[in-house]
C-alpha cells in the first residue's frame, strides 16, 4: 500500500490544523513542566518530516522550536534541561534529502536563535525505522516527563505492543495522527490485521465520518480496566477521507488543556473540524428542534445533577472530561439550577474548573431544594 510523501507538496488545510493543535498542546504543555523545575522534560517526535513543505510554512519540528523560544526566559530560570528528538526515516541511506533537509532547518533555527542554542542542546536526529527506534527511546521516555508526536499514514503504530506499553507511563502525553479512512477501507484485509485487529462490522454501524470516532473507542476496549490513560479523538476531514488525532494523558490537567485547544478549533463540537454532529442544520419537515452536541450533554448533566448522580464539582468535572467536553458547558447548567432555586451550593459560582477542584482541592457540594 504506497504512502504519498506529503512533504513533496504544499501543506493543505487539514495537515495545517493538525499542525496547529501539535504546536497548541506544545505551547500549554511546556510551562506545566518547566515552572515545576523539572529537571529534564523530553519532546520526541518520531515522524518529524524536512521541517518545511514546499512553501516554506513550518512543519512540526520548527513550530516545537518556537514554542520552546518562548519558554526561553523560563527555562534559563529554572535551570530545566530540554532534550528534544526528531526522526525521519529514509530507507534508502544513499540518498536521505529529508533527513539532510531536516537537520539543515534545525541548524539553521538554532543559529538564528542563538538564545535557544545557549538554553538547550540541539536535537538529537534519528534517521530509523520507528519499530526499532521506539524501544531504543523507551528508557528516556519512561525516565522523563516526556510528550510524543506520532505523526504517520499507515497503522501499524497503533498496534498493542505500542498503545499498552505507552499506558504504562504515567508521566508522558501523546498526540497520533491516524490515516482513519484506511480502516474502512482495508480494516478486513491480513495486511491490518497483523497489526491492529478491528472489528470493521462494528465500526460500520455508523456512518462513515465517524470512523476516527469508531476507531478510538475500541482502542479504549483494549485499555486495562485499572488504566489512567484516557484517549480522546480529534477527526480531520480531507476531501472524502477522515483522518484524525488520537491524544493520550493519564492527568487531568492534560485533559483539561487539550480539551480547551480543541474546543477553540471548534466552538460547535470540540472534535472534528468540521459539522460532524450535522448541528448546524435544520429539519424541515419537524417541529421539534434537534439538540446541538452541547445542548444534549447539557441535559445530561441538569438531568444528572437532580437526580442526585452529580453532587459536587469534582464530580460534574470528571464526568465532562469523560465526555470530551469543558467545564464551562457543566457550570452553564448549574448556575440556571441555582438561579432557578432547584439547587443551592455555597459559592458565587459552581466552580467547575481545573483549578478549583485539582489545583486548589476546593469540593463544592449541591443540594437539592426540596
Amino acid at each position: 500500500m504506497a504512502v504519498k510523501d506529503l512533504h513533496n507538496e504544499p501543506f493543505d488545510e487539514t495537515t495545517i490544523t493538525k499542525l496547529e493543535i501539535f504546536e497548541d498542546y506544545t505551547q500549554a504543555w511546556l510551562p506545566t513542566f518547566i515552572m515545576q523545575s523539572a529537571p529534564t522534560i523530553c519532546i520526541f517526535d518520531f515522524f518529524a518530516g524536512t521541517g518545511f513543505d514546499k512553501n516554506g510554512v513550518a512543519g512540526s519540528p520548527i513550530r516545537i522550536l518556537k514554542k520552546i523560544h518562548e519558554q526561553i526566559g523560563h527555562i534559563f530560570q529554572k535551570k530545566t534541561k530540554v532534550r528534544i528528538f526528531f526522526n525521519e526515516f529514509e530507507p534508502n541511506k544513499r540518498d536521505q534529502k529529508k533527513f539532510k533537509l531536516l537537520e539543515a532547518a534545525c541548524d539553521e533555527f538554532f543559529e538564528q536563535n542563538s538564545d535557544v542554542k545557549r538554553a538547550i542542546p540541539k536535537p538529537e536526529f534519528f534517521n530509523e525505522d520507528f519499530e526499532t527506534l521506539f524501544p531504543k527511546l523507551l528508557p528516556e521516555i519512561r525516565k522523563h516527563s516526556s510528550l510524543l508526536f506520532l505523526d504517520q499514514n499507515g497503522i501499524k503504530f497503533l498496534s498493542d505492543k505500542y498503545l499498552l506499553e505507552l499506558e504504562k507511563i504515567k508521566q508522558t502525553d501523546f498526540l497520533y495522527f491516524v490515516s482513519s479512512s484506511y480502516f474502512w477501507r482495508f480494516g478486513d484485509s491480513k495486511e491490518f490485521k497483523e497489526h491492529l485487529d478491528i472489528d470493521m462490522d462494528s465500526a460500520k454501524k455508523d456512518p462513515y465520518k465517524f470512523v476516527h470516532r469508531s476507531i478510538l473507542s475500541q482502542l479504549r476496549s483494549r485499555l486495562p480496566k485499572s488504566s489512567e490513560l484516557e484517549l480522546y479523538p480529534f477527526s480531520l476531514r480531507k476531501g472524502s477521507n477522515i483522518h484524525g488525532i488520537i491524544f493520550g494523558a493519564t492527568h487531568p490537567r492534560a485533559v483539561d488543556k487539550f480539551l480547551k485547544i480543541v474546543w477553540a478549533k471548534n466552538e460547535s463540537n470540540g472534535e472534528a473540524n468540521f459539522d460532524i454532529n450535522d448541528d448546524s442544520e435544520t429539519p424541515q419537515l419537524s417541529i421539534w428542534k434537534k439538540q446541538t452536541k452541547i445542548e444534549k450533554f447539557q441535559d445530561d448533566v441538569r438531568q444528572a445533577v437532580l437526580a442526585g448522580t452529580l453532587r459536587t464539582n469534582k464530580e460534574v468535572l470528571d464526568f465532562c472530561y469523560g465526555q470530551g467536553h469543558l467545564g464551562s458547558h457543566a457550570a452553564v447548567v448549574l448556575s440556571k439550577l441555582k438561579k432557578g432555586n432547584a439547587i443551592d451550593f455555597d459559592a458565587a459560582k459552581p466552580l467547575v474548573n481545573y483549578d478549583q477542584v485539582y489545583k486548589t482541592g476546593r469540593i463544592l457540594k449541591y443540594k437539592i431544594r426540596k
